[in-house]
């Protein structure tokens, strides 16, 4: 696949930390796609021709997403996509729903109206999604406003530092689901996890910080099971 890059050859009078910064987002955006399948091979050289630009900025943005878990490198032999066990990804998703957990706690004392019709408005598109026939479709389309829906989620807690957690951890999530090796991973659990965001939506409003807490503990770390049953 090639991707259309803004002309990174064109930006070399940028900072190098920036081009860096530019490839890392291009390259996670294709990881977490599920682009790149578990245990391939990275090469260097061919990133270099597809983006325009140096060896640095390649290596800088594998090193960015070996930090991530995205990749892993291997001294002396190269870079290959990140793989992991169904231990360590039940492990992973439980780790990430106690994170989620927490912010949707804090999000249930500091929630504005506002905050909370919003998160019904993509509730209500989530629903609309059963009328998709193409399972594929239907979970990448399902991830997407996931993701809008714990972003609010995250605006409500109002606390930049487990947001930007969560944020990293949401990219390995998607990751994983992606990687799985199921096209359409979720989709045949989409009115299940759209009723845990309704409950969700409900412990919110109501105040109740502790069922914030436990609903969306439980919401994320049946992620695991979910992906690998389908």
């Amino acid at each position: 696949m090639t991707v259309s890059v803004p002309s990174v050859s064109q930006q070399a009078h940028r900072p190098s930390g920036r081009m860096s910064a530019q490839v890392y987002e291009l390259l996670k955006s294709r990881l977490v796609s599920g682009e790149f399948a578990p245990q391939s091979w990275i090469r260097v050289e061919t990133l270099k021709v597809e983006y325009g630009v140096s060896k640095q900025p390649i290596m800088d943005a594998l090193r960015m997403l070996n930090a991530d878990g995205l990749v892993e490198i291997i001294p002396q032999v190269g870079c290959q996509v990140a793989s992991y066990t169904a231990l360590e990804i039940a492990d992973f998703f439980s780790m990430f729903g106690g994170i989620e957990g927490s912010i949707a706690a804090a999000a249930a004392i500091r929630a504005t109206p506002d905050q909370l019709n919003e998160l019904r408005r993509i509730s209500s598109e989530i629903a609309q999604l059963r009328a998709l026939t193409d399972s594929a479709q239907r979970s990448q389309a399902y991830l997407h406003l996931n993701r809008q829906f714990h972003a609010t989620i995250y605006a409500m807690a109002n606390s930049r530092i487990m947001t930007e957690l969560s944020q990293r951890m949401h990219d390995l999530s998607d990751f994983l689901i992606n990687t799985s090796g199921l096209p359409g991973a979720l989709s045949g659990a989409l009115n299940d996890r759209h009723d845990d965001h309704e409950h969700i939506i409900d412990a919110l409003a109501a105040g109740d910080a502790d069922l914030a807490r436990s609903l969306t503990h439980e919401h994320i770390a049946t992620t695991a099971h979910i992906t690998h049953r389908e």
